[in-house]
């Protein structure tokens, strides 16, 4: 485990919030369970039948007394769970009657409803199901933060050169959702990503808008786009600390930053990067990963009123411990 793992991990110990996990039947999740029962990272709720999911448990080595187990197709509040999505999705034609049976049946949606409802406080899940079935079960049951237009994400990038960032720690959003989001949407994101850093870390952001123009050092469509976003920000979210537009070296290097954008106070600064489309935040986290021998912690999902993230189908039961410390630090006190 990582310093910065060790360090999060004892601030999750000490809001010990409940995490449901939909796919209590994989091993990685029962093996994840029993370390987070054993050091008190969190309260487990494990969603299945209780015989098969004892079983596979003591298979799998996996010590999980201390878990609450519920049963979906017997739950006293499934009830409630049926009403909650029958009022979210009513309007694309739900039937209560179909309500009762995705929550009777997918344990997936069951477990987002028990965020919903407030029976847990949060979910990880992915490890077996894709990420789109995820976040839709996140959308339907949790819902998205007020005035938040949708749902992105984030990468705590770990670097050895302790210079940058916050000793070192960056966020880098977003890396892994949306694909081409809009002025407006990047105003959110950037938005979500400082109150990630925040939650996270404790520290304030301080955020660039990327692009491959500094201060109008290039004109084009995509140039305006991040001025827009910027603008945006300024007027929905002053309290901000942001600017743009910058390209990396001015957001990140002091000398660059005082030379392409004086004046700034982020350029240089820079502990928080939005990247312009997910093209460019794909390759620049995978390439500080590589290159630069940084740990990219995530992808971690902000923007939901509730948290709920999303595993690698390829996650080891430590990746799910690890997820699971970072979802409890997003919920709130």
């Amino acid at each position: 485990m990582s310093d910065i793992i060790a360090e999060l991990k004892q601030k999750a110990q000490k809001k010990y919030k409940k995490v449901v996990f939909p796919e209590s039947y994989d091993e990685r999740v029962l093996q994840a369970a029993a370390i987070i029962l054993r050091e008190k990272i969190a309260q487990v709720i494990l969603l299945g039948a209780p015989a098969r999911i004892k079983e596979l448990a003591d298979k799998a080595g996996a010590e999980i007394a201390a878990a609450e187990i519920i049963d979906p197709k017997n739950y006293a509040r499934t009830e409630e769970l049926a009403n909650l999505y029958y009022a979210r999705r009513k309007h694309k034609g739900a039937t209560l009657d179909e309500a009762q049976k995705l929550m009777t049946e997918d344990p997936v949606f069951a477990g987002a409803g028990l965020v919903g409802i407030g029976a847990a406080d949060c979910m990880v899940c992915g490890c077996i199901t894709a990420t789109a079935k995820v976040i839709k079960s996140a959308l339907f049951c949790v819902g998205m933060q007020k005035n938040i237009s949708l749902v992105s994400s984030y990468f705590m990038m770990v670097s050895p050169d302790k210079s940058f960032g916050e000793n070192g720690v960056l966020f880098f959003a977003d890396c892994a959702v949306n694909p081409d989001p809009d002025a407006a949407q990047l105003a959110d994101i950037a938005k979500c990503t400082a109150d990630s850093m925040r939650q996270i870390i404790g520290a304030r952001a301080r955020i660039a808008l990327l692009s491959f123009s500094t201060k109008g050092s290039a004109a084009h469509p995509a140039v305006e786009k991040i001025t827009k976003a910027l603008q945006i920000v300024k007027e929905k979210y002053p309290e901000l600390d942001i600017d743009g537009e910058l390209q990396a070296d001015a957001a990140l290097i002091p000398a660059v930053g005082r030379l392409k954008a004086p004046g700034s106070a982020i350029a240089g600064q820079a502990n928080t990067l939005i990247f312009p489309d997910l093209n460019a935040g794909n390759i620049g986290y995978k390439l500080v990963q590589r290159f630069g021998k940084a740990e990219a912690i995530g992808p971690v999902l902000q923007g939901l009123a509730k948290p709920v993230n999303d595993l690698s189908r390829g996650c080891s039961a430590q990746d799910i411990v690890n997820t699971v410390i970072i979802t409890e630090l997003q919920t709130g006190e």
